[in-house]
C-alpha cells in the first residue's frame, strides 16, 4: 500500500526563505595503495531542506505547527517549493515547451515522464519531475505545441499522455515546459521550540526530506 501523500504546497512564504538542496550517498574506500574507490549508492539525488530559516514571526511558526499536525509528522508527504530549482528552464526564466527532452516517440508509445536533465553529453543526470504545477505543462512534439485537448499531464505523477490519434510519430522529439514542487516529507515526528530563543532570534530546526519517486 503507498505511503499517504496530500497534494497540499508547504506554506510559500516560509519555503521560499528556506534552505537546502540535493543530497548523494557515495561509499569511499581508500586502498593500501592511497588510491580511492568510489561506488554511488542512490541512482537519484535526494533532496533536503530546513523550513526553520523561513518562520520568522510567531503566526508563521504556528502555522507550520498545524502544518506538521495535519501531516502526522513523517506519515505524510507534502509538496514543497525550491526556490533555486522549481522549473524546466532557468531561474527567474519562463518555461516554454521546448526547454527538456522528455522522449522519442515511435509511433505507438503515448505515454511519457516528465524529466529534468542537468548538465550535458555523457555525464548528464536526468531527474524524473513527479510533481509539475496544475496548469503550468506545456508540450511540444517537433517543436510544434500541442493543446489541452491533444495532451494532458497527470499532475500527481508526472505523466504526459496524449490523446487517441495524437500519438508522436516515430522518431519525433517531444519536449515539455513546466513548474513543479518537490515531494517531501517531515524528516522528524518531533517539533520542539523554544519560544523566549525564538523571540530572541534563533532559528528553529524543521528538517525535511524528498520522498523518492
Amino acid at each position: 500500500m503507498a505511503s499517504p501523500f496530500d497534494e497540499v504546497r508547504f506554506p510559500l512564504d516560509v519555503a521560499l526563505r528556506g534552505s537546502g538542496g540535493p543530497r548523494r550517498r557515495t561509499d569511499v574506500v581508500a586502498t593500501g595503495s592511497g588510491r580511492e574507490e568510489r561506488n554511488a549508492r542512490w541512482a537519484h539525488a535526494r533532496r533536503v531542506y530546513d523550513a526553520g530559516s523561513g518562520v520568522k514571526t510567531l503566526e508563521a511558526l504556528a502555522a507550520i505547527v498545524a502544518f506538521f499536525e495535519e501531516r502526522r509528522g513523517r506519515l505524510t508527504g507534502f509538496r514543497w517549493r525550491d526556490r533555486l530549482d522549481d522549473r524546466s528552464c532557468a531561474p527567474g526564466r519562463e518555461p516554454t515547451a521546448l526547454d527538456q527532452a522528455i522522449g522519442v516517440g515511435d509511433g505507438a508509445r503515448s505515454r511519457f515522464q516528465l524529466v529534468k536533465t542537468y548538465g550535458e553529453g555523457p555525464s548528464a543526470y536526468t531527474r524524473p519531475i513527479v510533481k509539475p504545477v496544475p496548469g503550468s505543462v506545456r508540450v511540444a512534439v517537433d517543436g510544434v505545441v500541442r493543446t489541452d485537448a491533444q495532451v494532458s499531464v497527470d499532475p500527481t505523477t508526472g505523466v504526459v499522455a496524449f490523446a487517441p490519434g495524437f500519438t508522436p510519430p516515430a522518431g519525433a522529439r517531444v519536449t515539455a515546459g513546466y513548474l513543479f514542487d518537490v515531494p517531501v516529507r517531515f524528516d522528524t515526528d518531533e517539533l520542539s521550540v523554544d519560544l523566549d530563543a525564538f523571540a530572541a532570534g534563533e532559528i528553529p530546526r524543521i528538517p525535511l526530506i524528498e520522498i523518492v519517486p
